[in-house]
């Protein structure tokens, strides 16, 4: 077999390869075997066919068309293979000649990861938010704490900010039952935004047996987008009483003896949770500075996927209407061109964010582990509220197995080069990012997650 590579543009090749009629014997003898189970011929076994008496049932050209179509994706692997190219995406192969008991040629243009400069990362430098840990924010995660250990209690009077409310709901637009709106006996935080829009600013000053109407816009179903009259029903209200903080407090809800030593363990975890979001400015302000700096010529092939995967994502709840897409955007003040010029835009950046990470991860040699993988499935699969198990099903159904593990790469590649970067705090103070950069980073990066890839796995 012979290939040769010609480049169209910085992202795309075509890829001419050649394969003599005798290299393509054993694929021959497969199609033969495979006829020979299908097709009975008198006095031979079945599978025992000649192949002689099989092409003549079948036909000289359907014999070769099967041939043809089952070589060509291995002879273009082959062909990949032995060329210093990296294919985005499927080819669009055809087939430029066959010349029976000759030769086989075909072509196949495929979309290529381009070749990219990078800068010397110890050029970079950013400027970060400080680290601060304020009264305020630990008297939050008090709070928080005491709120997990409230209880609630029903009371006789009109609902409140913060009460806790069983309602029936029931919606009709233009006086027709919407069925996805209708509900009985729903637990609901008022103030808590949950939802649908509108819902805690009605349901404020009603008792308990009262109803009050309103309107609201529909965001998912047969009806997204269209305006709905609500009425909501308050069958019960309580209000939760928050303990005590102090000493004893502290012996119930943590391992401390005293509510001083409590407070200072929630200080010390804000104190973690606030260089967590440190590490992701430094990261996303590092990877913003290479996005602005660094040329990544994109393949037109990958952004319109990432496109089309919007579109798809946009429009899943509306049963797939186009109609009901710009209904909506109508509704919110916007339009198809804005909704498709925001979307490319996003796709460029994700494509071009994409193909970076891979070259840094290429030339810096970054390796992921199982144990690395292992651990980003797991965390994935408890956001998701699945089991590893129904998780790691749903991404090998969905073919995202190989995004994953690319995410994780991206991942250490980024978290590589802001080890060489310079970062300071808006204080002047300098930040060490090799300390920073192991632990923290690796969290920070599983809680921002990628992309998209888990969000197909759970869908």
């Amino acid at each position: 077999m012979k290939s040769t590579v010609e480049r169209l543009s910085p992202t795309r090749v075509r890829i001419n390869v050649e394969v003599p009629f005798e290299e393509l014997k054993p694929d021959f003898d497969k199609a033969y075997k495979a006829l020979a189970q299908q097709i009975r011929l008198p006095g031979f076994r079945p599978g025992k066919a000649p192949a002689k008496l099989l092409e003549a049932r079948v036909g000289r050209g359907a014999v070769l068309e099967q041939v043809v179509n089952d070589a060509i994706p291995a002879r273009y692997s082959d062909a990949v293979s032995t060329s210093d190219v990296q294919p985005i995406g499927q080819p669009e192969v055809e087939i430029t000649k066959i010349e029976d008991g000759d030769v086989l040629e075909f072509a196949a243009e495929v979309d290529v990861r381009p070749e990219i400069t990078l800068p010397d990362f110890s050029s970079i430098a950013v400027t970060v938010d400080p680290v601060e840990i304020t009264d305020e924010a630990v008297d939050e995660q008090l709070l928080s704490l005491r709120q997990r250990f409230g209880t609630l209690t029903g009371v006789d009077r009109p609902v409140q900010d913060g009460d806790f409310v069983s309602i029936d709901l029931a919606a009709t637009v233009d006086g027709q039952p919407v069925e996805d709106a209708t509900t009985e006996g729903l637990s609901h935080e008022v103030g808590s935004g949950q939802l649908i829009e509108g819902l805690d600013e009605a349901i404020v000053g009603v008792e308990a047996g009262g109803s009050k109407e309103f309107t609201t816009k529909l965001v998912a179903g047969e009806f997204a987008g269209k305006d709905a009259v609500v009425t909501v029903t308050v069958q019960s209200v309580k209000e939760r009483e928050l303990p005590e903080a102090d000493d004893e407090f502290a012996q119930l809800a943590s391992e401390f003896d005293t509510l001083d030593e409590l407070l200072a363990d929630l200080r010390e975890r804000v104190g973690r949770v606030r260089k967590v979001e440190q590490a992701g400015q430094i990261r996303d302000k590092v990877l913003e500075s290479l996005l602005d700096t660094v040329e990544v010529p994109l393949p037109e092939g990958a952004v319109k996927a990432e496109v089309d995967s919007a579109l798809h994502d946009a429009i899943h709840g509306l049963d797939h209407s186009e109609e009901a897409l710009a209904e909506m955007l109508e509704q919110q003040g916007s339009s198809r061109e804005e909704f498709d010029k925001e979307a490319k835009e996003n796709a460029e950046r994700s494509v071009k964010t994409q193909l970076l990470l891979d070259e840094i991860a290429e030339q810096k040699e970054v390796s992921v582990g199982q144990e690395e993988l292992t651990e980003r499935i797991l965390f994935q699969a408890q956001r998701y509220g699945m089991s590893p198990e129904q998780f790691i099903q749903q991404i090998q159904q969905a073919g995202q197995l190989g995004a994953i593990f690319a995410d994780v790469r991206r991942g250490k590649a980024l978290a590589e080069v802001v080890e060489e970067t310079t970062v300071t705090d808006t204080d002047g103070n300098a930040i060490d990012t090799a300390e920073m950069f192991g632990a923290a980073e690796q969290e920070n990066a599983d809680e921002s997650g990628a992309d998209s890839a888990e969000g197909e796995a759970k869908e």
